[in-house]
């Protein structure tokens, strides 16, 4: 089923997830039971939901049939009251919803669509949208991901090779704060070299 939570799952996975754990239960319950047989079953259903998950990536109908569609419940600002009842969404629901998303005033949403999954996607009107640099025609550069490159005073070689560094020059930050690996706590450092650092606390005196 890949990373996924299960808040994310289609209706058909769900399913699975739930005769899997049924069916791994019962040799556990009953010694009587072969645990060959449960581990078949499982094995089967697998197979199962890989061929269904395949099925449905390469047909749009299965897709559809299997997990259903999004539902567009709010259109050019207006309430779509059908859409509404056809999946039985309450408009107390709906405003729920719409504050999940940081959206208190629903005068302010252009569109919103329900997703397969039971989530919320909001298109603000033009004129309550954030400003953002470009509309002001102002340049930037990309802002740079921090990743911890120290954590509880050991350094994270994954890190390191995910930012093309190497220990050299951590150690050579460290010596400019006048620390030690074993004094920080947490160091970041994005690809631009910016860091941020967190010292461990001492421990209360006794």
């Amino acid at each position: 089923m890949g990373k996924r939570q299960i808040g994310d799952m289609q209706p058909s996975e769900l399913v699975i997830t739930l005769l899997i754990s049924e069916i791994a239960a019962i040799p556990l319950q009953d010694t009587t039971q072969p645990i060959a047989s449960g581990i078949v079953a499982i094995f089967t259903l697998v197979i199962l939901e890989i061929a269904v998950s395949i099925i449905a990536m390469k047909s749009f109908f299965a897709r559809k049939l299997l997990s259903g569609k999004s539902a567009v419940v709010i259109k050019n600002g207006e309430i779509d009251q059908h859409a509404m009842r056809r999946i039985r969404l309450t408009v107390i629901d709906l405003i729920e919803l719409l504050r999940s998303q940081n959206v208190f005033d629903i005068s302010t949403v252009a569109f919103a669509v329900i997703e397969v999954n039971g989530d919320l996607s909001v298109l603000l009107k033009s004129e309550n949208l954030p400003v953002t640099a470009g509309d002001l025609n102002i340049k930037s550069e990309p802002d740079g991901l921090p990743l911890p490159v120290i954590c509880d005073g050991k350094i994270v070689n994954e890190t390191l090779t995910s930012l093309e560094i190497d220990r050299k020059k951590i150690l050579k930050c460290l010596k400019k704060e006048k620390l030690r690996e074993s004094d920080v706590f947490l160091m970041t450092m994005d690809r631009y070299g910016n860091t941020n650092t967190v010292k461990k606390r001492e421990g209360r005196k006794k």
